[in-house]
């Protein structure tokens, strides 16, 4: 029973192949290698009988066999071995029939163009081994049958004992070799595949139905073979062409080869713009694309259909190839919306940069050993890479409207692209040393960038001192809240620090990038803080102008001041960079400053003023009232001062000093009130003493107007002089101190003395004016930094003794008309 099954599997296996070898047939009617096949087809059909046959006859019976061996002396000889008429050729296997891979004559290249020289055929070793095989008669018959099982298996796919030798195969130990070994082969490798032999041509082409389907196929070698067969053909038709029928038939064939060509371009810059993704699968292809371009670069100047390429030829379409799958690796990298994720563009390049250095390292490891030197691959890839880079980036930078961004896209750009991070990464040496690294940006971008960098900087800078100013409104200004003091107990505000943190921030951060930007970027954001402090101000006044608290007022004025004093001192640290945008910013807050000052000068001002203008009064002579309420206020202002940063707070207390004396002096030059019946001893004294006073308060607070403090003195020994003859003795000190002194203003002095009219009165302002002659040009005017007496105005006392009479008295002198 299994010899009769086995018979019957064998005549499957003939049924099998013999529909195989038909289909064959039909497929290439033409070939020249017809007969030669067909006539192993016969001979492996009667080797096939003859196994039946052997297979047969050992199923007889056991007395056949004893009978065989009773006439051959007990040993097993089988008669039809020993017979010449049955020692038969071999049977070719069924894999080398007409349209099988190993028949083909691109298939029996081993997957290449290169043909190995000197090396013998598959057939002709099948044929050695079969003749080894005919030496021994003995094992003809059991050699058939194993050859026909085998056969069987094969055909039928059960293959267990090749798949148990490939395995085996598969598992033997690899050999470690060194890194400098493994370059050396790899080289080698790429040197043997820079030249190639192109195979035979076949004399008949497929057609073009069974072309197109080998180009979908990606069967590259036969399809390439067969189009140059039927290119060959139709150049031999169109020498040959006479008639008008053939003309319209060549011209059906042009446009089938044009179809074809154009199939073919299409389906290698498939394979290479997928050669990244999937480079296992494609990198045998890639051998086989390279040796088509070669292949048609070589034919590019001969007449005929293959140069359909166009520009650049197919050398420019395998890079376009490269490009185009370079740009389906970026856009194949997440990106998220912007208001999706706050760190969108981060996390986008993030991802992008490690993509780019993962195909790169495919490029380098496994895609370029697929190609000849020529094609240059790596550097191929590097520069596709710089160009899509760049045109993703312009794609970028339209979603980009926050600093941060910008921020972000410039860093990744100047810092991070050509970085070890990316395209200097060690994985992608020494091949990207020899490398332009940098990217293909378009003229001007980076500017671009960079300027839109500046003005989201500036932008934002807007918008953060009109939060300063929100948040000083509700924290402060709102609840009247007391303003807190540093570590040196001023007051202080936070406004300053928050401003100087905004604009180094942006520094330090465009300085990372690039100097120039830096430089931007802080122009940029000085140029709007420029209009801050008229912006404060005016908020400031709209706010606290109908404040109840004077003295919370004052310490506001007090704070801001010490505030922008420190923001203009943080902001000369920019002014090598930023010269005119420091200039403008300093004058901007030096006039706030100085309004702030007159603010409280004003304040003060307005508080002492009642008390000064009853100063030298007969009020003031009898009681200390108004001075003790003027003492009072300037040693309170004196407090508030202490908390005021220097120079500010000396200008600020030399600028009151000043008005006090000076207020304070004016009162004599009034002529409110004159000292009778000796009182001007009461009054000098007072004077003295409250002059004393003053001075001590004035030296507390720091003053910088000491040449104040005499003439207090100077005036006391004036007024206070008993003999009227002496005071012409006090003038010398008095004019060599305040040169600008005026015979109105002793005169002044002269009448609240007592010294109303007469000789003596004439005598002392003779002197001055002699003393003011001695002092020479300058002296009579005095020195205008130190004028005092200069800014008093002097109202003239009526001393005429017709003044006070009335108009009835006078009507009767008056001589009759």
């Amino acid at each position: 029973m299994e010899e009769v099954n086995e018979a019957q599997c064998l005549e499957g296996d003939r049924s099998s192949l013999k529909s195989t070898m038909e289909r064959n047939v039909k497929t290439q009617p033409d070939s020249p290698v017809k007969e030669k096949k067909l006539g192993m087809m016969k001979q492996f059909r009667e080797s096939i009988k003859r196994v039946g046959e052997r297979s047969h006859l050992a199923s007889n019976s056991k007395e056949s066999k004893d009978r065989s061996n009773s006439e051959q002396g007990g040993h097993s000889i089988d008669p039809e071995v020993t017979s010449p008429t049955h020692q038969l050729p071999p049977p070719p296997s069924p894999c080398l029939s007409a349209g099988s891979p190993m028949a083909s004559p691109l298939k029996g290249l081993g997957g290449s163009f290169q043909r190995k020289e000197g090396g013998e055929s598959a057939e002709d070793s099948l044929q050695k081994k079969h003749t080894r095989t005919r030496s021994d008669p003995s094992l003809i018959g059991d050699s058939l049958l194993k050859k026909g099982a085998y056969i069987r298996r094969s055909l039928r796919l059960v293959g267990n004992k090749k798949d148990k030798a490939l395995k085996q195969e598969q598992l033997q130990p690899v050999t470690e070799i060194t890194v400098d070994e493994k370059r050396e082969r790899e080289k080698e490798r790429v040197e043997i595949k820079e030249s190639y032999i192109l195979p035979e041509i076949p004399l008949t082409p497929l057609s073009v139905m069974q072309i197109n389907k080998l180009i979908g196929m990606e069967v590259l070698e036969e399809a390439y073979l067969n189009l140059l067969s039927l290119c060959q053909e139709f150049q031999r038709e169109r020498e040959e062409c006479t008639e008008e029928a053939s003309s319209m038939e060549l011209a059906k064939k042009e446009k089938d080869l044009r179809l074809l060509y154009n199939a073919l371009l299409d389906k290698v810059k498939e394979i290479v713009r997928d050669s990244s993704s999937l480079p296992s699968r494609n990198k045998d292809l890639l051998v086989h694309v390279a040796r088509v371009i070669q292949e048609e670069e070589k034919r590019e100047a001969e007449p005929g259909v293959g140069g359909v390429v166009g520009v650049g030829g197919w050398r420019g379409a395998w890079r376009e190839a490269v490009s185009e799958g370079v740009q389906a690796t970026l856009k194949s990298v997440h990106l998220d919306r912007p208001e999706q994720n706050a760190s969108w563009l981060a996390i986008h390049l993030g991802m992008l940069g490690k993509a780019i250095v993962e195909d790169l390292k495919k490029v380098k490891g496994e895609l370029q050993g697929s190609y000849p030197p020529s094609f240059d691959v790596f550097s191929t890839y590097v520069s596709c890479y710089h160009g899509a880079v760049s045109q993703h980036l312009k794609r970028l930078q339209q979603q980009v409207t926050d600093l941060k961004d910008y921020y972000t896209l410039l860093d990744w750009i100047i810092n991070h692209y050509e970085s070890e991070k990316i395209m200097s990464s060690p994985s992608l040496r020494p091949e990207m040393e020899a490398e332009n690294i940098g990217l293909s940006l378009e003229e001007g971008f980076l500017d671009q960038l960079k300027g839109k960098y500046c003005m989201r900087a500036k932008e934002e800078m807007r918008a953060s001192l009109d939060k300063i100013l929100e948040l000083e409104n509700e924290d402060m200004w709102i609840k009247k809240q007391a303003p807190a003091t540093d570590d040196e107990h001023f007051f202080n505000s936070d406004i300053h620090m928050d401003i100087w943190t905004k604009v180094k921030s942006n520094a330090v951060n465009s300085k990372r990038i690039d100097a120039d930007l830096e430089m931007g970027v802080v122009c940029s954001c000085l140029e709007e803080l420029q209009q801050f402090p008229k912006q404060f101000e005016n908020e400031f006044r709209y706010c606290c102008n109908s404040m109840e608290n004077p003295s919370l007022w004052a310490d506001y004025q007090i704070t801001y001041i010490n505030s922008f004093k420190a923001l203009k001192e943080h902001m000369e640290g920019y002014r090598e960079c930023c010269p005119t945008q420091v200039d403008h910013l300093s004058r901007e807050v030096d006039g706030l400053v100085h309004r702030l000052v007159q603010g409280l000068e004003d304040q003060f001002k307005n508080d002492v003023r009642p008390y000064l203008r009853r100063m030298m009064t007969r009020k003031w002579l009898s009681t200390d009232e108004d001075f003790q309420q003027l003492l009072s206020r300037t040693e309170k202002l004196s407090q508030h001062c202490s908390q005021m940063r220097h120079p500010y707070v000396q200008m600020f207390v030399s600028s009151l000093h000043y008005y006090v004396v000076k207020e304070y002096v004016s009162q004599l030059m009034k002529n409110n009130y004159s000292c009778k019946n000796r009182k001007h001893d009461k009054a000098a004294t007072k004077m003295r003493v409250q002059w004393d006073e003053l001075n001590d308060l004035f030296e507390e607070m720091k003053t910088t107007h000491d040449w104040l403090h005499p003439v207090g003195d100077h005036l006391s020994n004036i007024i206070g002089e008993k003999n009227k003859r002496d005071i012409k003795n006090h003038l010398k000190h008095l004019v060599a101190d305040y040169p600008d002194i005026s015979k109105k203003h002793l005169s002044a002095v002269l009448y609240f003395r007592g010294l109303v009219r007469g000789r003596e009165k004439r005598v002392i302002l003779q002197c001055l004016t002699e003393l003011k002659k001695k002092l020479g040009t300058a002296g009579n005017t005095g020195d205008k930094k130190r004028g005092l007496f200069i800014d008093m105005q002097v109202t003239i006392a009526n001393t005429n003794c017709l003044a006070n009479m009335p108009f009835s008295c006078l009507s009767s002198l008056l001589p009759e008309s």
